[in-house]
């Protein structure tokens, strides 16, 4: 089943974070991933919730998305955007 990986960043150094947008994208590939919103405009229609950044990626199953977020070839990437963001992610079902 389709899953979606949502995940809501507050770049603290945008110079940078450069670098993980540089990386990540192949690694999303490798796991059969592809942006479906990357950082685009987001306007909150209820609530108070205010992402700074939000980013949709879409795997063919959580445990696909599971083994990228976790994987070697996303390390590097991955430890970029935790030393120049703060991020929030979770993984959910499509219907």
């Amino acid at each position: 089943m389709t899953a979606f990986v949502i995940v809501d960043i507050e770049v603290t150094d945008p110079q940078g974070y450069e670098d993980y947008k540089r990386l990540a994208p192949p690694a999303v590939a490798l796991y059969g991933g592809k942006y479906v919103a990357r950082g685009g405009h987001t306007e909150t229609l209820e609530g108070d919730w205010s992402p700074k950044r939000l980013v949709i990626l879409q795997f063919d199953s959580v445990e696909r998305a599971k083994a990228w977020v976790d994987s070697e070839e996303y390390s590097e990437a991955r430890a970029l955007r935790h030393k120049y963001a703060r991020s929030q992610m979770v993984v959910i079902e499509g219907v």
